[in-house]
């Protein structure tokens, strides 16, 4: 049989699940970590194996320090990782990612329940700090 009769044989790929058959994501912020994880070794910023090496580790690292071995573990393993490796790659210091915590820490205590967060929401002095660019 041909490369190609093996490939035919073989089930189109769908959406993700998890064994109970439920969504792999539970919340969107899971979705945006593996999607930027994806897209900085898509871009050449880290390697698919340091990528692969960092999060086993900080997973170990986690379920060595009493955490559960659950989904929720998982994913705060990930962005543990994406912001360990974003900072390691010096797309971002450490400062920059806190404060950027920060904004969306006050845009979610300054947006009514049931409403969008939007990034800037009770900042002193407008959008994203009064920066007025890109947040």
């Amino acid at each position: 049989m041909s490369s190609p009769d093996l490939l035919a044989n073989i089930a189109q790929p769908g959406p993700l699940r998890a064994r109970d058959g439920e969504p792999l994501f539970s919340e969107p912020w899971q979705a945006q970590t593996v999607a930027l994880a994806t897209a900085m070794v898509a871009q050449g910023r880290i390697s698919a194996v340091r990528w692969s090496d960092a999060l086993g580790a900080e997973i170990k690292r986690a379920l060595a320090s009493g955490a559960p071995d659950n989904v929720a573990t998982y994913y705060d393993c990930v962005l543990v990782t994406l912001e360990t490796l974003t900072m390691e790659a010096e797309l971002a210091s450490a400062g920059q990612l806190s404060e950027r915590k920060a904004q969306w820490i006050r845009a979610y205590e300054n947006t009514s329940h049931g409403a969008p967060v939007i990034l800037g929401a009770g900042d002193v002095g407008g959008f994203c700090g009064g920066g007025g660019g890109d947040c």
